[in-house]
């Protein structure tokens, strides 16, 4: 018996395998596996602009450039990067919804064309589960009957999508703009009450507490994110400070 065209030379189990393979790796964005939804977005958003804030400060202040300028540049940097951030969290949202919908949109249409392939790989996807017999056939059944239900299981088991992950990208903008305007304001606070010191403690304090937070939620690994985030910072600055010392000993 020769393989349906739809499974491309594969059993229904081997096509539902690649599907699922392909729909984890256009899941993965920069920030991991899914796009972070508004918290996640948030805290990114909040380390980015601590680390940026820390790292801009170090530079000009070893030149000696007078508090006020410094303040003031910094401030102004920090705010320029939160919109950066914040722009860009909005177009990966608006960019993984549109490949959602060309994902449930494809879908669809295999549901529409190739009604016996996709019973087919209902049929495998629910003996992996431990399905058998009558029990299998009146699962695939009821679920064939319903074309809504059926796109929903084969958007989210096939191609292993989960739906209720997918925020609006405003929501992310949002959750994103917040984070880092918190940062922003932390991080200048923490400049203007103790220069440069003050800017380090409240940056790595971020690092810590926002990278735990978001790992707590996703990976429960919330003590090797924090390590992770504040290990790269202190490498990042140190590199700044020891390379402008290398170049300029002076500060001029």
């Amino acid at each position: 018996m020769n393989t349906p065209e739809h499974f491309k030379g594969k059993d229904a189990m081997g096509h539902v395998a690649e599907a699922q393979v392909q729909g984890l790796l256009s899941a993965a964005e920069i920030h991991g596996t899914e796009l972070p939804g508004h918290l996640n977005a948030a805290t990114d958003t909040a380390r980015d602009v601590a680390v940026a804030m820390t790292l801009f400060a170090l530079s000009f202040a070893h030149f000696n450039i007078p508090f006020t300028t410094l303040f003031y540049a910094t401030a102004i940097f920090g705010f320029g990067w939160l919109l950066w951030k914040t722009g860009r969290s909005a177009w990966l949202g608006w960019a993984r919804l549109e490949r959602l919908h060309r994902v449930i949109a494809q879908e669809k249409w295999e549901i529409e064309h190739h009604r016996q392939q996709e019973r087919d790989e209902l049929r495998a996807l629910y003996a992996a589960k431990g399905f058998s017999d009558k029990l299998l056939e009146d699962v695939v059944d009821v679920l064939m009957a319903d074309g809504d239900r059926l796109l929903r299981v084969m958007v989210e088991e096939e191609m292993g999508y989960t739906l209720e992950n997918h925020e609006h990208p405003l929501k992310q903008a949002l959750g994103s703009a917040l984070g880092g305007l918190l940062s922003w304001i932390l991080c200048l606070t923490g400049l203007f009450l103790y220069p440069i010191w003050g800017l380090l403690a409240v940056a790595a304090l971020i690092l810590i507490g926002f990278s735990s937070f978001a790992a707590a939620r996703e990976r429960n690994k919330a003590i090797p994110a924090a390590i992770w985030n504040l290990g790269l910072a202190v490498i990042a600055a140190g590199f700044v400070y020891f390379i402008l010392d290398l170049f300029f000993p002076s500060g001029g």
